[in-house]
C-alpha cells in the first residue's frame, strides 16, 4: 500500500492530528471508564502516525506499534515520548503484560479468521489477567454498506486532497476494497494524481465475539456513534480471563 510506504510524507495532511481530537475523546472517556483511576499501561497495535494517541499521551504511558517504518517514524515525531516500535500485529511478542491494548481502524486490514484470531492471540498475549483490550473495526459485516469520502488539507508549502471510493466485489462477503486516489502539489507546482488500492477484511459480529473467546477474552459488542463517518460503529470491549 503506497500511502503506508513511499507516499506516507503525506499522510499527516489525509488526515491531520486536529481531525481526531472529538473521536479520541469518546475513546478516551471508554479507556478511563473501564480501567479506573491511575495512569495506565496502553499499547496500541497499528498506532498508524500515532494521530489518536497523541490524544491519549496525557493519560497513558505508551507503546506504539505499526508494521510499516515510515508510519513508525512519523508516530515517532508525533509521540516522541512513547516508546515506538515496529512489529506486525500478528505475531508480536514483547514479552511484557500492559493494562490495556488498544486497536483502532487498522484492524481493518486483517482479512481470514486465522489472521483475525492470531492478532486477538497477540492482544492477550500483552495483557495482564483481567486487562483490557479495545478494538474497533470500520466495519462489521452488518454493518457494510459502499461509500465515497474525501478530504484533505494544506500544510507548509504543499498541500492535498483524496477521494476514497469504497465498494466490494460481486460474491465475496470476507473482504472489500477502498480505491484512493490522491492529489499532492508542492508550493505552485503541478498537481501529481497517485492511486492506491487498499484490500480490507469483513466478519460478521458473531466471528468477532466468537474468536475473542477462544483468545480467552470476555467480550461486548457495543456501538457509537461517529460524527465524522455519520454512522453507528462498532466497538469490541473485551477482558482478558
Amino acid at each position: 500500500m503506497r500511502l503506508y510506504g513511499e507516499l506516507a510524507d503525506w499522510y499527516t495532511l489525509l488526515t491531520p492530528l486536529s481531525e481526531y481530537a472529538e473521536e479520541a475523546e469518546a475513546h478516551l472517556a471508554l479507556l478511563q471508564a473501564e480501567l479506573g483511576p491511575g495512569r495506565h499501561h496502553l499499547l496500541e497495535l497499528g498506532a498508524s502516525a500515532g494521530h489518536v494517541a497523541w490524544h491519549l499521551r496525557g493519560a497513558f504511558a505508551l507503546t506504539l506499534t505499526d508494521l510499516s517504518p515510515a508510519m513508525a517514524e512519523l508516530a515517532r515525531a508525533t509521540c516522541p515520548e512513547a516508546e515506538v516500535l515496529v512489529g506486525d500485529m500478528r505475531t508480536m511478542r514483547l514479552d511484557r503484560r500492559f493494562d490495556a491494548v488498544f486497536l483502532h481502524d487498522a484492524v481493518s486490514y486483517i482479512i481470514g479468521e486465522a489472521d483475525l484470531a492470531a492478532v486477538f492471540e497477540t492482544a492477550a498475549a500483552h495483557l495482564r489477567p483481567g486487562g483490557l483490550f479495545v478494538v474497533m473495526p470500520d466495519y462489521v459485516t452488518e454493518t457494510f454498506a459502499p461509500e465515497e469520502e474525501s478530504g484533505g488539507s494544506d500544510g507548509e508549502g504543499r498541500a492535498l486532497r483524496y477521494l476514497a471510493w469504497v465498494w466490494r466485489r460481486d460474491g465475496e462477503s470476507d473482504r472489500y476494497v477502498v480505491d484512493y486516489a490522491l492529489m499532492t502539489r508542492v508550493g505552485d507546482g503541478p498537481t501529481e494524481v497517485h492511486t492506491d488500492r487498499h484490500e480490507e477484511g469483513l466478519f460478521p459480529r458473531a466471528t468477532w465475539l466468537r474468536l475473542l473467546d477462544a483468545a480467552g477474552f470476555d467480550a461486548q459488542a457495543r456501538t457509537r456513534h461517529d460524527d465524522w463517518a455519520a454512522r453507528d460503529l462498532d466497538v469490541f470491549v473485551a477482558r482478558r480471563r
